[in-house]
């Protein structure tokens, strides 16, 4: 097809963005990046390993169009990285064998092949009509040749290549690319107390929260009063004059500020003026990745052209491990920069036919990152010569040239590398995958193309309890639609072993989660047949459990997470670093209940107090009425030390005999006097007790600041907010009475607009809770009739006289948009939010709140993927050294690479043993309690002062003597039996002990745990 007609047959636009699908990346990206996105057709020439990986990101992404060019036959070496190639493609065009299994992952990108015949490189000609050019792997003369028409004519052009464990990238996207948001943060906002009129204008904030802002930053303003002029006022330039304070400049022909309002960042355009390749290659500008190899930059870029001019000068590329070749390699880069490292040169020149998918994956994910801000002007990107390696990813023992040279393998692009004895070790690996999610694809697709586990001794388990849901499909690409509801371990470990059939028979997948009630399966022999663990887990309970199991265990532990555009990377090697446990981020900031309850000011607290009502209507009250149909007696026992016993036996009465539904329309009156009750008068009871014009004890308006003086909401079924309210809430309800629902909002507005609603008069005397530190005062007086609730019981048929009857509590799923569940926590918060003029959010943004989406983008997941790997080929190696290991941060959006060494195990001391989480002491043949104390008292001068076993205290010195007596000569497992008066479960060998000691001088001591074998 020529290109002109391929340019006209790519106007197939998508109308509306499937929130469904996108929903994870939305959260990143945000619909108007990904509108432009939609507009962007994108070319991609080269698709060996690292076309293909950038090629499916972009595709996962969903652009407007890919089209591929690659008329190269396939070789059996491109199976090393190109993982949608297969051993029967081998001589057909990469393109044409490629692009098919391409189309599959995204049903609204379009995948073209731009054909051509073997030996034709891309041309200008083929090139016009796209938005953004990537060439993987192009000859440096026809990277010049297409940059300088791209530059000229505001097409984006980027030019990557990895060579073994190397890789380089070239942005350009023109002489004057805009940035519409450089670091994709949420703009910052904060409420002030107070602006000075003078020509500086100082700007005071709320003492309670720091502003975050930089010198720089813009700002508008919303809601002051007094100095009115702020208001939606053009974006202010700031500087910033401390943690509370910031200048806005001359305020001094402004109105005087009396109190109150907001500031807003305002994020600006920022325009980025890139050069073209043929300037850059003489004046590059460098972004490093690793700020302890500060001049590898300058070398690699005098290495990658001296590779270029080889290649053009002999026709082939540098032999594995070649000196001869290496020293020519060498001449040539000294020649573009005399100052260039040698040894690192020549290792590039020994690697320079290595293709390895790990760094495939880095290069890849950042190179398609870099596509998407090319066609969205989301976040900053790359300027603009990136190189990047792992060299301390090599064997200790380097390999030879012999061991280099290809075996006509798919693994011949590794073996180049690392050699191959190596190879055969990595085969011969065995590892345990926890969670087979967006990390564990990528996770999976990497150590199928390594063949890790390929060997004879090797295998690979992977366990994830969870099946594939529509959500998945755009970062968990080893799913289609058709496995949707399947397993994914089940499903991700048949499609790696497709891509690499050497994994047939050689991968476990396991639907057992990884937590104490699994331990009979995870147990030693388990630990025992394995080499290490890798992490691929969405939860920090699940990844703690796994840490404390490697520490138990003494196997190394891969850790990695993402969130959004960031991403990191934890080694944890025995006896070595630090476990995941050693350090934990600081507990999230709760909003006080007070503010969540009466005082919201910010669109959070709505949601999060409609994510509690949605429980309080829907939930509880139905698990409470099933209780007392099933649990004999539930009143007595369960809420006799409640202190709420009249509220709770009135929500039972309430749910189960008064107000129970018989039909759909009673649903309806039931969510229109809720209506009522919330938005109108609790309101109005608020304003009875604190009236607007009340005044605080420091004779300041009660109603300033971050209190709101909220306003009752009037029904009026014509708003669509409330009659989203009065659907939702009446569907739920139905849902909890076994009735049918109803959607037709005619039927809706008929109903509730004929509802009679019941006067409201305020009480007097209702406390309202103005701080964290006052009590929380129930609405029902429960102290003064706490007896009354035995008559009111009277009410309540007997559970007996219903058998079988049961109420159907709702379970809160966010993803399925047919269940009314986000459409309530939405309208409910949103009617919230007018009552307090609170701007409202929509369902997209109210979904991430009350759900606790994580943003998650499937080029941050390939490249955190590929650092994790870069560890694991040291782990297989046996490196010994903190220095040799690496931990990783990105963030994706700046672009930024943070590495460091790993924390060192902390160590302890006891007498003159010094000793780490590592360590612990061991007895075999379950020895007796009195054996266990004489133990430590005459091997290590220590004296037992307790010894305790998970939470079961097993002996301590102040217990009785008779006690002591029984107890002391046990055997451990009879001890554990005896206090804790349940059996050792069968598939326990050891007990897990932990004792207080103290040492000759009577000091106290810490010890390690201690293992008991019974």
């Amino acid at each position: 097809m020529a290109a002109t007609n391929l340019a006209s047959a790519m106007d197939v636009d998508e109308a509306a963005i499937d929130e469904g699908l996108y929903s994870r990346q939305l959260y990143v990206l945000g619909h108007e990046a990904m509108k432009r996105m939609a507009a962007s057709n994108v070319l991609i020439v080269g698709l060996k390993g690292l076309g293909v990986e950038i090629a499916k990101n972009v595709i996962l992404a969903g652009v407007k169009s890919v089209t591929v060019y690659d008329p190269e036959p396939v070789e059996i070496a491109d199976l090393s990285t190109q993982f949608f190639l297969r051993q029967e493609d081998v001589g057909k065009s990469r393109a044409e064998a490629a692009a098919p299994r391409l189309a599959e992952l995204n049903a609204y990108v379009p995948v073209r092949n731009l054909g051509g015949q073997p030996g034709q490189e891309i041309t200008v000609e083929l090139i016009k009509g796209f938005q953004a050019v990537v060439l993987c792997g192009a000859s440096l003369s026809k990277q010049v040749e297409i940059n300088d028409w791209t530059h000229a004519n505001g097409v984006h052009f980027i030019a990557a290549e990895t060579r073994g464990l190397f890789g380089s990238v070239f942005n350009d996207f023109g002489p004057k690319f805009t940035c519409v948001d450089p670091t994709g943060e949420q703009p910052l906002t904060g409420m002030i107390v107070s602006v000075d009129k003078d020509s500086e204008g100082l700007v005071t904030c709320l003492d309670e929260t720091r502003h975050g802002l930089e010198d720089g930053d813009f700002v508008t303003f919303t809601e002051v009063q007094g100095m009115t002029e702020l208001n939606g006022c053009e974006p202010r330039k700031i500087s910033v004059k401390g943690p509370y304070t910031f200048n806005i400049g001359d305020t001094s022909n402004l109105g005087d500020y009396i109190r109150g309002g907001i500031f807003t960042q305002v994020k600006m355009p920022k325009i980025i003026e890139f050069k073209s390749l043929r300037q850059s290659l003489k004046e590059p500008e460098f972004f490093v990745t690793d700020f302890a190899k500060f001049d590898r930059p300058a070398t690699l870029h005098a290495g990658f052209q001296a590779l270029a001019e080889f290649k053009a000068q002999q026709q082939r590329n540098p032999r594995p491990r070649n000196a001869e070749d290496a020293a020519q390699v060498v001449s040539l880069a000294k020649k573009i920069d005399p100052e260039a490292d040698e040894k690192v040169l020549a290792e590039l020149s020994y690697q320079a036919t290595g293709d390895v998918s790990p760094i495939v994956a880095v290069i890849g994910g950042f190179v398609a990152q870099e596509v998407l801000k090319a066609c969205s002007a989301k976040f900053h990107p790359m300027v603009q010569n990136m190189y990047f390696d792992s060299l301390e990813s090599l064997p200790s023992a380097l390999p030879t040239e012999a061991d280099c040279q290809p075996i006509g393998s798919r693994y011949d692009g590794q073996i180049a590398v690392f050699g191959r004895s190596f190879q055969e070790k990595i085969g011969n690996h065995r590892q345990f995958l926890v969670g087979s999610g967006a990390i564990g694809c990528e996770m999976l697709k990497n150590w199928s193309m390594m063949g890790l586990a390929s060997g004879p001794k090797g295998k690979i388990h992977v366990t994830d309890l969870d099946t594939i849901e529509k959500s998945n499909l755009n970062r968990q690409f080893l799913f289609r639609s058709k496995d949707l509801g399947q397993f994914k371990a089940v499903v991700a470990a048949a499609a790696v072993a497709a891509m690499n059939p050497d994994l047939v028979g050689k991968i476990d997948s396991k639907q057992d989660p990884v937590g104490p009630e699994t331990e009979n399966v995870y147990d030693q022999d388990f630990f025992d047949g394995i080499d290490g663990v890798t992490n691929a887990l969405d939860n920090v309970k699940a990844r703690l459990y796994m840490d404390q199991r490697c520490v138990f265990y003494l196997k190394p532990l891969l850790e990695s997470g993402t969130l959004g555009t960031k991403g990191n990377t934890q080694v944890i090697i025995p006896h070595l670093t630090e476990s995941y446990s050693s350090s934990q981020d600081p507990p999230e900031k709760e909003t006080p209940s007070c503010t969540v309850k009466n005082f919201p000011n910010a669109i959070q607290h709505t949601i999060e107090w409609s994510r509690s009502e949605f429980d309080n209507l829907f939930v509880k009250p139905l698990q409470a009425v099933n209780a007392y149909l099933t649990e004999p007696n539930y009143l007595e026992s369960n809420l006799k030390y409640s202190g709420q016993q009249k509220e709770q036996v009135e929500q039972i009465v309430s749910f189960l005999v008064s107000d129970k539904p018989l039909t759909f329309e009673e649903c309806i009156i039931w969510a229109r006097l809720q209506f009522e009750e919330k938005y109108n008068n609790s309101i109005r009871q608020l304003l009875f007790s604190l009236p607007k014009d009340a005044v605080a004890s420091n004779g300041q308006p009660f109603w300033s600041g971050p209190k709101r003086a909220p306003e009752p909401l009037t029904f009026d079924s014509n708003d669509s907010t409330h009659l989203a309210y009065i659907i939702a809430a009446a569907n739920l309800h139905a849902f909890n009475y076994g009735l049918r629902g109803e959607t037709n909002p005619a039927v809706f507005k008929k109903v509730a607009d004929s509802v009679l609603v019941p006067e409201f008069t305020p009480r007097s005397g209702v406390k309202v809770q103005i701080n964290e530190n006052e009590p929380v005062q129930n609405d029902a007086s429960a102290a003064s009739d706490g007896d009354d609730w035995t008559d009111l019981a009277k009410k309540l048929p007997s559970p007996s006289s219903m058998p079988g009857y049961r109420l159907n509590p709702v379970e809160f799923e966010k993803d399925d948009d047919s269940n009314h569940h986000i459409d309530f926590i939405t309208a409910a918060s949103n009617l919230r939010a007018m009552n307090y003029n609170i701007t409202i959010a929509d369902r997209h943004t109210t979904k991430q709140i009350a759900g606790k989406i994580i943003p998650a983008i499937a080029t941050t997941t390939s490249l955190v993927t590929g650092l994790v790997c870069l560890e694991l080929y040291k782990v297989i190696d046996g490196k010994n050294t903190l220095e040799e290991y690496k931990n990783g941060f990105v963030n994706l959006a700046l672009p930024f690479f943070g590495f460091s060494e790993p924390i060192a195990a902390k160590k302890s001391k006891y007498g003159e043993t010094d000793w780490t989480l590592w360590d612990r002491f061991e007895f075999k043949n379950d020895p007796t309690l009195r054996e266990f104390v004489d133990f430590f008292r005459n091997q290590h001068k220590l004296d037992v002062s307790m010894v305790s076993q998970g939470v079961s205290m097993l002996w301590s010195s102040f217990v009785g003597k008779k006690k002591s007596e029984e107890r002391l000569p046990m055997k451990f497992s009879k001890l554990v039996e005896h206090v804790s008066k349940k059996p050792v479960p069968s598939h326990t060998k050891h007990l897990i002990v932990e004792i207080m000691a103290s040492d000759e001088e009577g000091e106290d001591v810490e010890v390690p745990f201690i293992v008991v074998r019974i």
